[in-house]
């Protein structure tokens, strides 16, 4: 039974463990987004070391439990409210990262470089 400290994060949790469904709602949103997150450059390097065979399971699991709390449609602030929408995001992403950040390779940070110079066109 969820804790009232853990209600709001269960979805998050289920969604983490569907790789397949991560993936593919983390580049429908951010398309969507792209715009208005500072913190895209971060987001997708997390993304990339998230998805790396290399990566540790327990680092994967952390970074895709913050990346599933950024494609959920409802979170503590909405992403909608302009300036403060996405400050709940970026703080669990922020994080997230601070916890694995020895994990996060260059290559992770060149491929989400990579990815915002092209526009987002193609996923992952």
């Amino acid at each position: 039974m969820a804790s009232e400290h853990t209600a709001g994060f269960e979805p998050a949790d289920r969604l983490a463990e569907d790789r397949e469904n991560v993936r593919k709602r983390f580049w429908i949103k951010l398309k969507r987004v792209l715009a208005r997150i500072p913190f895209a450059e971060d987001l997708l390097a997390a993304y990339y070391c998230a998805f790396d065979k290399e990566t540790p399971r327990h680092v994967q699991a952390a970074l895709l439990g913050a990346i599933a709390y950024f494609i959920l449609p409802f979170d503590f602030i909405p992403d909608m409210l302009p300036v403060l929408g996405f400050t709940d995001d970026a703080a669990v992403l922020a994080t997230a990262i601070r916890l694995v950040a020895t994990h996060i390779t260059p290559e992770h940070r060149d491929a989400a470089r990579a990815a915002l110079k092209r526009g987002i066109d193609s996923e992952g």
